[in-house]
């Protein structure tokens, strides 16, 4: 007996519209955060935080990524949380070092 791969709908344009606009409301966030001047301490995790949220969103639909298997999402969130450490580690060692 052949099995069929178990096949998911995909989103329709709709869905991809709002997609778009939602990252483009993150992104305009974004520059209104950096225009308030708020210290870099701050400043600094909420950027990166954005910046997660919009490749969440950017992995999850026009990748695809919401309708393949678990594993997928856990390598995707494994390598944004290794590259999130490195960055640390990169920003911290030269403020240390003064």
């Amino acid at each position: 007996m052949v099995t069929e791969p178990h096949e998911h709908a995909h989103p329709g344009p709709r869905q991809y519209v709002a997609v778009g606009v939602i990252l483009a409301i993150i992104t305009a966030v974004e520059v209104a955060t950096f225009y308030l001047h708020i210290p870099l301490l701050i400043l600094i995790p909420v950027l990166l935080a954005l910046a997660a949220v919009k490749f969440s969103l950017v992995v999850m639909f026009f990748m695809h990524l919401k309708f393949d298997p678990r594993l997928f999402t856990w390598l995707f969130l494994f390598g944004l949380v290794l590259a999130g450490a490195l960055l640390t580690a990169m920003l911290v060692r030269p403020i240390s070092a003064m």
